[in-house]
């Protein structure tokens, strides 16, 4: 037997056997490499996409109305101390007044679309007791709360503040004011006063807070008449469109571009029935969106029977929730002119309004250039002068 040697060559081991070699390695194994088709197919795979809520998920995270309850920061105490120092006998008094407490704001911002996020109940930041030199404490830092653009503010049924434009602020509850320390109590016939005051309690209040969508434009109709799919072909706005009654469930707002860089919100409400008003179908939960719309759209099922009918009976609901809404500019607009028994009743339709009627298809998109060219006019007469001033 013919015996074996060891030799260390480097950083290997090397086993000598006669007629047999045999390599150690002394560190772990290089990875292994992807092949090329796994490496291509790492590479250009699509990120997740995120997933697209149903309709009824979206009414879940769309709240229009909320019951707060709000609290502003208690103040600081005021401190009853007096200044001590060595050779200093008779010092005085020093104590400090504490912080006002901190007030609750609310604040219209254009990211929030509705008032989900909002919680029931806030407690504004408590200020801090005063302190010996004369410090006074720390203040409470303001707590903002943001609501949608169009967010009307009742105490009761008193309308005390309306958040109709961007970056707009309402306190709802202020802090209460700190206390006052012993140095304020200070005077010539009391020089070592020991008196020194609490601080206030915050304001506390109730507040019922009501979104109104703001749009320029806002599209009424009887359920499947079209007002989903005519917003998808006007604008990027996507709400559900299906062949049932009551697809739309929450209002929805798209911006129109026109060519002189001009931007129009138009929304769709949904709910509109005969008997609305009485709280009937979806109720009057959604007419209050119309309320700050300038102008409206009336949309028409043209493939029903007698199509004038609708236009009278949207004008009736609409009068019964709020007298004058019926009277505002708008336009009548045609839906469904690419069925044969539709395109057959444009001309009666005509005869009974007594006006110009907007006919187009908004499956088809045939006709959306004069719809476009009604919006940009009644938008530069209803709304562009105000903007001006």
């Amino acid at each position: 037997m013919v015996p074996s040697r060891l030799l260390s060559v480097g950083p290997r081991m090397v086993l000598g056997v006669v007629g047999c070699w045999t390599r150690v390695r002394l560190w772990p194994a290089p990875p292994r490499l992807l092949s090329a088709s796994s490496a291509d197919r790492a590479k250009h795979q699509e990120p997740p996409r995120k997933e697209l809520l149903s309709e009824k998920k979206l009414k879940r995270h769309f709240v229009d109305h909320r019951r707060v309850l709000v609290r502003g920061g208690r103040g600081g105490d005021g401190v009853s101390c007096f200044h001590s120092e060595p050779r200093k006998e008779f010092g005085g008094p020093d104590g400090g007044d504490g912080g006002n407490g901190g007030h609750v704001v609310l604040r219209a911002d254009q990211q929030v679309k509705s008032l989900s996020s909002v919680l029931s109940r806030y407690q504004g930041s408590h200020g801090e007791a005063g302190g010996r030199k004369n410090c006074s404490g720390r203040g409470g830092a303001l707590l903002y709360i943001r609501v949608p653009v169009g967010t009307l503010v009742k105490e009761g049924r008193e309308v005390v503040a309306d958040l109709s434009c961007p970056g707009s602020e309402y306190i709802a509850a202020l802090g209460g004011a700190g206390g006052k320390g012993n140095r304020f109590f200070l005077a010539n016939d009391n020089r070592a006063p020991v008196t020194c005051t609490p601080g206030q309690p915050g304001q506390e209040r109730i507040l019922f807070l009501e979104l109104k969508t703001v749009a320029h434009a806002g599209m009424v109709g009887f359920p499947n008449a079209g007002k989903s799919s005519l917003l998808r072909a006007i604008s990027n706005a996507r709400p559900a469109v299906a062949s049932y009654p009551f697809t739309t469930l929450k209002p929805h707002v798209g911006i129109v571009h026109c060519e002189d860089h001009q931007q129009i919100a138009v929304a769709d409400i949904p709910g509109i029935i005969r008997g609305a008003h009485q709280n009937r179908g979806l109720g009057s939960a959604f007419l209050r969106h119309i309320e700050r719309c300038r102008f409206l759209l009336f949309v028409v099922d043209l493939s029903e029977p007698e199509p004038w009918t609708q236009v009278e009976d949207l004008k009736f609901e609409l009068e019964k929730y709020e007298a004058g809404l019926s009277e505002r500019p708008h336009v009548v607009v045609a839906n469904k002119i690419d069925l044969p028994q539709a395109r057959a009743a444009l001309p009666q339709l005509r005869a009974r309004l007594g006006r110009s009627v907007v006919a187009l298809s908004a499956t088809t998109r045939e006709n959306l250039e004069e719809l476009l060219l009604r919006l940009q006019e009644l938008h530069g007469r209803h709304v562009a002068p105000e903007l001006r001033w």
